[in-house]
């Protein structure tokens, strides 16, 4: 898992999960310590950064800033290597930017009695949404806002796609299994309804909206469920 672990870190610096088994570096703290007591901050800080004084728009962002550092790494390791790591020790830090990383690196393995590769793609996929699903789920009730269960949900499609298309864009030997394995992802519970894939490859078009469009010239997203931007006026 640790050779996983790296060869999916150089796809780029959202698939890098950091392990700290000999001790947290200073900085770092468990994630869940960061959802229950710092997620207001970092919203106010995102809102900061982006422009905007809606701290609805700054808290989805960060939302999905944070589906898809989680996601990454996840799908690196399940389309590397066939199994993904356990996020139970997950840690995080936020100077100077987010960044992942675990305590405790232990490997999961799908456990599925059937031999064709649909079966093993959708074993997989349950799998990978189980070990993100609670992260994911401790992230969104601490955020410092209600944000529509469709919207969280949109997000964290959105990273998944995302990922696994970043992932095609440096590795595309691996098109057609990351591919299958998106498709058995959306039909997950967590991930059911919040999107669609487009084409034969993962091209997404989600079913909600991040809200992106309300930043000051945000516009849309690729993957957005409008076709041309409504109006920002509240």
């Amino acid at each position: 898992m640790r050779s996983a672990l790296l060869e999916a870190a150089a796809v780029g610096p959202f698939f890098q999960l950091e392990v700290h088994d000999h001790g947290l570096p200073p900085g770092w703290q468990p994630a869940r310590e960061l959802f229950e007591n710092d997620l207001n901050e970092l919203a106010a800080r995102n809102a900061e950064r982006l422009g905007t004084d809606e701290i609805r728009v700054s808290t989805s962002i960060l939302h999905l800033s944070f589906a898809a550092r989680i996601w990454s790494p996840v799908l690196g390791c399940a389309s590397l290597a066939g199994a993904v790591p356990d996020l139970a020790s997950l840690v995080v830090t936020t100077e100077p930017s987010i960044r992942l990383g675990l305590t405790d690196l232990v490997a999961r393995r799908p456990d599925t009695n059937g031999d064709s590769r649909a079966e093993a793609q959708a074993g997989l996929a349950e799998l990978a949404a189980a070990v993100t699903g609670a992260p994911l789920a401790e992230l969104a009730s601490a955020l410092p806002v209600r944000l529509a269960r469709g919207l969280l949900r949109g997000n964290s499609a959105s990273a998944m796609a995302g990922a696994l298309g970043e992932l095609v864009r440096v590795r595309p030997d691996l098109g057609e299994s990351a591919a299958a394995l998106g498709a058995a992802l959306l039909r997950t519970p967590g991930l059911a309804g919040a999107g669609r894939l487009t084409g034969s490859g993962l091209a997404f078009r989600r079913h909600s909206c991040c809200l992106y469009y309300r930043v000051p010239g945000g516009g849309l997203c690729g993957d957005c469920c409008f076709d041309h931007s409504p109006s920002a006026r509240r």
